[in-house]
């Protein structure tokens, strides 16, 4: 991903509104990656990632910049929440299934290239497998004339099935069983789901007539996609690929990190495995191997970024060793009125647009007048000052409130405008916001 500092910020700009602070550490952590990957090999392993901790409150951004970075970057990347991981010995998931997620999400993106490369193999594989099922075979000994002939027809029906022509016809295909078994259950030790496979392949090949279906054309172009696939790319190529992709260019975004603290003020109510889980993640966080069913992953140069809101404990609430793994610190700010006011109206595909969308589908047009959008920043804020601050996700209930009845009654309003007004929101939301009861309830 050779893309500078600022042309990330910029594009984060498109869907995130200010937080400039975290954009530009986390535009720099990924430009370092990038140019740590041009050094020679010696140097190269001599950097270690400088894992980000992003700290603020819900809804002012954290979740959504690792959501854009993810779409953005083509690199492997996920998000997982620390909540959800237990300390060994407790039932739940291990936090080294985090590693083997990134290797799954490693393989899908090299398998998507490397489909994309061989893209007319692929199409050309699919149409000869369905055009040998539409067309019978010649006889055996036929003229030279009749394969003359035999061949225009497949050529003919080829481009048939090409163009989508022959879609609702019914064929009857054979799929490779066991070409498409696979387990990706990343909380199973990698020998526990190889052996789980093996056994599904040899079920898979007792009745082969089990692999027989009758399907339309449309339908079999799907199933054949993965078989042909499997049998034109070298598999153990792209997770190789994967595998070195994983452990150079690697990013785990670990939110709620802040779940797992210990704080002094729920000391009482604290689950017991919550420092366990702190314990299980600072091998990975500072450089380990993990075992996975594609091979072994060394986790020395993936980026960690964590988040968390800290509202009941603090980053110094998290073990000693674990924060000084995360050397930079960003604080998200919270939202204002302006702020809210351009989510609104700045942000690509902002909830404005999609409501607007959402309702031309109704044959109805939906506008916003100027002091309506003011209005509803403005009530928004107050919610959030008066209950609690949920930042941007305070829109979301807000405008379903103001719309609940028009996205009802849309159907009466087919061919006709509907002007949002300031009066409109005011009306909608005044009672329910001054209302500290039905502002928690309804807001």
């Amino acid at each position: 991903m050779n893309m500078t500092p600022k042309e990330i910020v910029s594009y984060l700009d498109n869907y995130i509104i200010g937080q400039k602070d975290a954009k530009k550490t986390i535009a720099l952590a990924l430009r370092t990656r990038y140019r740590r990957m041009q050094l020679d090999d010696e140097m190269r392993q001599e950097i270690k990632p400088k894992n980000i901790l992003m700290i603020g409150s819900t809804g002012v951004g954290k979740t959504e910049i690792s959501r854009r970075l993810a779409k953005m970057m083509k690199v492997p990347f996920i998000k997982v929440e620390a909540s959800k991981y237990t300390e060994v010995g407790f039932v739940g998931r291990d936090v080294e299934s985090m590693v083997r997620d990134l290797v799954v999400n490693s393989i899908s993106i090299v398998k998507a290239e490397r489909e994309e490369a061989n893209k007319e193999k692929i199409e050309n594989y699919i149409i000869n497998r369905i055009t040998d099922k539409l067309v019978p075979p010649l006889p055996k000994g036929a003229s030279e004339s009749k394969k003359d002939d035999y061949q225009r027809l497949l050529e003919a029906m080829e481009k048939r099935v090409e163009s989508g022509e022959m879609d609702d016809k019914i064929i009857e295909i054979e799929v490779d069983k066991n070409i498409s078994v696979e387990f990706n259950d990343t909380n199973l030790p990698p020998e526990m789901a190889k052996v789980q496979e093996n056994f599904s392949k040899i079920f898979a090949g007792i009745n082969k007539e089990d692999n027989k279906k009758e399907v339309t054309v449309k339908d079999a172009k799907m199933l054949l996609r993965q078989e042909a696939s499997a049998k034109l790319l070298d598999m153990s190529s792209v997770q190789a690929e994967a595998l070195r992709r994983a452990e150079n260019g690697g990013i785990i975004f670990l939110d709620e990190i802040d779940k797992i603290a210990l704080s002094e003020k729920s000391q009482g109510r604290n689950d017991p495995s919550k420092e366990g889980v702190q314990r299980d993640l600072l091998p990975i966080v500072e450089g380990s191997s993990v075992s996975t069913k594609y091979g072994t992953i060394n986790t020395d140069h993936i980026l960690f970024i964590a988040a968390g809101a800290f509202h009941v404990s603090k980053p110094s609430d998290l073990i000693p060793e674990l924060q000084g793994r995360f050397p930079l610190r960003v604080e998200l700010e919270s939202l204002t009125e302006e702020t809210l006011y351009k989510i609104l109206t700045q942000t690509q595909n902002s909830l404005l647009k999609q409501y607007e969308a959402l309702l031309s589908v109704e044959e109805m047009q939906l506008i916003f007048e100027e002091e309506a959008i003011r209005a509803i920043a403005q009530l928004a804020q107050k919610a959030n000052e008066t209950a609690e601050d949920i930042g941007a996700r305070r829109l979301h209930t807000v405008l379903e409130k103001i719309l609940e009845d028009i996205s009802f009654e849309a159907d009466e309003y087919k061919g006709k405008e509907f002007v949002v007004t300031s009066q409109l929101v005011h009306e909608k939301l005044d009672l329910v916001v001054e209302d500290d009861d039905l502002s928690r309830y309804i807001l």
